[in-house]
């Protein structure tokens, strides 16, 4: 028996043909989560906030009176600082590296004048007087002394303080030797003249150069402080000029914008500007002026005395060995042979008569000419009486030579002590000169640093109220 398949298409309907299979899609792959958003910085948040703020007129007011502000209080404050150095620059020149440079002098010249002293008690033996014992005890105290203040203000480690340090060393052996020759001379033996020609080749070869450099030192730390002390402060004044010429600027733009002439604030913060602009100049300008003096009228004169009187120093210790030798000392100049210590009294005058020249062309008054002019005259005459020494010390009259180099009258050492004590008074004068004009080179920068500051502060309060001002208008 024959069965119909069962289907549900109706008779007679055409059978449609098998889809073929049909290909899955792909799902797409998940998209990449979203990057987290990034922080900005405060600084970037701030610079978009100006740069908001400079598009509308109270924003743009803000960011003027911060400027105008920043830039005065910024002039004050360069110019407190800068003339805070010169300031105490100039103190230094007046009250420490001057003195200071003086006592190294000082301290020169008493070692000097020790050892000469010291040789002429030599020559005078068992008749030196006590004037001259009392003398030579007194440049030893003094040179002590000073070595003492030089110490106390040197820095530590300093090459002043190692020179110092030396000087306080070779001073008691100096000073024993010169007893041990005095010794055996007051015996009669000849040592005590080999003693003396030690002390004072340890004096010429070890303790002067090293008071020399000292002296020296001293010198170059003075001028350091003279080229502090009157060094220009530029940065001080251009950012004044900056500072008035943007509160001008500002003005010109507050009066284009509302027709109004002034702006109190503003007004006030320019005359604080201004005032503080010239008195820095004139200030620092005076203070350069009178420095510079205290040094063309003061300092260049104190050296060069300085070094005169010095060089007259070394020429009466050395004209006091050639007698103490006796000959024992010499030296070859071209092909003669003549006495050491006599060759080096005439290299000595010879620096003193230049000294005193140029002492003479620095020289501003009569006050400061009369006591150099007196000098070179007795230079001269002291010239003449050595030579009539010599001649008698030449000739086999020692006794002769003797008296008129270390006599009571009519003898060099006259001579020498007019010289000594004419170049004091002059040294005294020009120290005076010097301390005048340099005090008021310092006293012209007095509460310069405060009034500066305290103008500044007002000016910049006088920016912020005159801005402020305007603000008020746009709420």
């Amino acid at each position: 028996m024959t069965h119909t398949p069962n289907s549900t298409a109706p008779p007679g309907t055409p059978t449609l043909p098998a889809l073929p299979p049909q290909r899955t899609p792909t799902p797409a792959p998940p998209s990449p989560p979203a990057a987290p958003d990034t922080r900005r910085t405060a600084f970037a948040e701030g610079v978009d906030r100006l740069r908001k703020a400079a598009t509308t007129e109270p924003g743009r007011l803000r960011i003027i009176g911060a400027v105008l502000a920043a830039l005065v209080v910024a002039f004050g404050a360069v110019t407190a600082w800068q003339m805070t150095d010169r300031a105490a620059a100039a103190d230094d020149v007046l009250t420490s590296s001057q003195p200071l440079t003086s006592d190294a002098a000082d301290i020169y010249r008493s070692l000097a004048d020790a050892n000469t002293t010291a040789s002429s008690g030599f020559l005078a033996g068992g008749q030196e007087t006590e004037a001259s014992r009392e003398r030579y005890e007194k440049d030893i105290r003094t040179a002590a002394a000073k070595l003492v203040n030089a110490a106390a203000n040197s820095d530590p480690g300093s090459p002043s303080a190692e020179t110092i340090a030396k000087l306080n060393r070779l001073l008691p052996e100096y000073k024993g030797l010169v007893e041990r020759a005095r010794t055996y001379n007051r015996q009669g033996y000849p040592v005590g003249g080999a003693y003396l020609r030690y002390a004072n080749e340890k004096m010429q070869e070890e303790m002067l150069p090293a008071a020399e450099d000292l002296y020296t030192k001293e010198n170059q730390r003075l001028r350091s402080d003279y080229a502090d002390a009157t060094s220009y402060p530029w940065p001080a004044i251009a950012l004044g000029v900056v500072a008035l010429a943007a509160l001008a600027w500002a003005q010109r733009r507050n009066y284009l914008r509302t027709n109004r002439v002034l702006n109190h604030g503003l007004v006030a913060a320019t005359a604080t500007a201004t005032i503080v602009l010239l008195w820095l100049t004139a200030g620092h300008t005076l203070a350069r002026s009178n420095l510079n003096d205290s040094f063309d009228h003061g300092v260049r004169s104190l050296n060069v005395l300085h070094d005169a009187r010095i060089a007259s120093l070394k020429a009466r210790g050395n004209e006091n060995l050639t007698l103490v030798a006796r000959g024992a000392e010499t030296t070859k100049v071209g092909d003669e042979t003549v006495d050491a210590y006599d060759h080096d009294f005439g290299r000595d005058m010879d620096t003193l008569a230049e000294g005193l020249a140029r002492a003479e062309s620095l020289a501003d008054d009569d006050s400061g000419a009369k006591p150099v002019t007196a000098a070179v005259g007795n230079m001269t005459e002291w010239q003449k009486r050595h030579k009539a020494a010599r001649e008698q010390d030449e000739n086999g009259n020692y006794q002769q030579a003797l008296d008129m180099v270390i006599g009571a009258k009519g003898a060099t050492g006259e001579c020498f002590d007019s010289v000594d004590r004419n170049l004091a008074t002059a040294l005294k004068h020009e120290q005076a000169e010097f301390q005048q004009a340099a005090g008021d080179g310092r006293d012209a920068l007095t509460g310069l640093p405060i009034g500066a500051a305290v103008l500044a502060v007002l000016g910049a309060a006088g920016a912020v109220l005159g801005i402020g001002r305007r603000l008020s208008e746009y709420r």
